[in-house]
C-alpha cells in the first residue's frame, strides 16, 4: 500500500495542529509534527533527540537534516500522514521529496491556511496551555470547559510568556519572509491549495475534507 501524505502550511497561530488532530482522528492521517518530534526525541534521550539537544541549548536551528531524520522514523510508522510545521522552506521541501521518493510515499496536497496577521494577533493573545499535560486551548476558539481550568488535570491554564504581542508579530514577520518562497515552491508545482482559516475550526476542516475527497 503507497504511503500518502498531507503538508499543512499556515504562520502560527492558524490552526494547523487543530486540524492536523481532526485529520488524524476523522480519516486517519497520523499528525507528524516536528515541534512534538524533537521534544519527544529529547525526552526519551535517543541519539537524535542527544543530538537536537546540543543545537537546542546552544539556542541554534536544528539542522534540517536532523529534522529530516525524525520525519522518516515517523513515517515508517504510518501509511497516512499530515505534516504540520515541516517542512519550513525550500530547501526542507527538496529534502522532503527526496525522503518520500525513497519511501515510496506520495504528497498528495500542500494546504495553506491562510488567516490575517491581526487575527493570528488576537487568537495568540488568547491562548492558554495547562502547566501539567501540556494541553492548548485558545479562549476564543477552543475554551476549556470551565473558565480557565485545563479539563483533562483540572489545574489553571497559564500564559506562555512568548505570547504577547511584540513576539507574535516578530514570528509573523520571520514568517512571511521564510515561507512566502516555499508557498511560491509548491504552487508551481500544481498541488498548493487554500483555506480561509478566519472561521471555525469545523468548516475549515470541512473545506479540507472536501479537498482530499475531490476527484483529481
Amino acid at each position: 500500500m503507497e504511503r500518502v501524505g498531507i503538508v499543512l502550511l499556515g504562520p502560527p497561530g492558524s490552526g494547523k495542529g487543530t486540524q492536523a488532530k481532526k485529520l488524524e482522528k476523522e480519516l486517519g492521517y497520523k499528525q507528524i509534527s516536528t515541534g512534538d518530534l524533537l521534544r519527544e526525541a529529547v525526552r526519551e534521550g535517543s541519539p537524535i533527540g542527544k543530538m537536537a539537544e546540543k543545537y537546542m541549548k546552544e539556542g541554534a536551528l536544528v539542522p534540517d537534516e536532523v529534522i529530516v531524520k525524525l520525519v522518516e522514523e515517523a513515517l515508517l510508522q504510518t501509511q497516512k500522514f499530515t505534516l504540520d510545521g515541516f517542512p519550513r522552506n525550500t530547501n526542507q521541501a527538496k529534502m522532503l521529496e527526496g525522503l518520500l521518493e525513497s519511501k515510496g510515499a506520495v504528497l498528495q496536497h500542500v494546504i495553506l491556511l491562510v488567516v490575517a496577521d491581526d487575527e493570528i494577533v488576537k487568537r495568540l493573545l488568547a491562548r492558554r496551555v495547562c502547566p501539567v499535560c501540556g494541553r492548548v486551548y485558545n479562549l476564543i476558539t477552543s475554551p476549556p470547559k470551565n473558565d480557565t481550568i485545563c479539563d483533562d488535570c483540572g489545574v489553571e491554564l497559564v500564559k506562555r510568556q512568548d505570547d504577547n504581542e511584540v513576539t507574535i508579530r516578530n514570528r509573523l514577520k520571520v514568517y512571511r519572509e521564510e515561507t512566502a518562497p516555499l508557498i511560491n515552491y509548491y504552487r508551481s508545482k500544481g498541488i498548493l491549495k487554500e483555506v480561509d482559516a478566519s472561521r471555525q475550526p469545523e468548516a475549515i476542516f470541512s473545506d479540507i475534507v472536501e479537498i482530499i475527497s475531490a476527484k483529481k
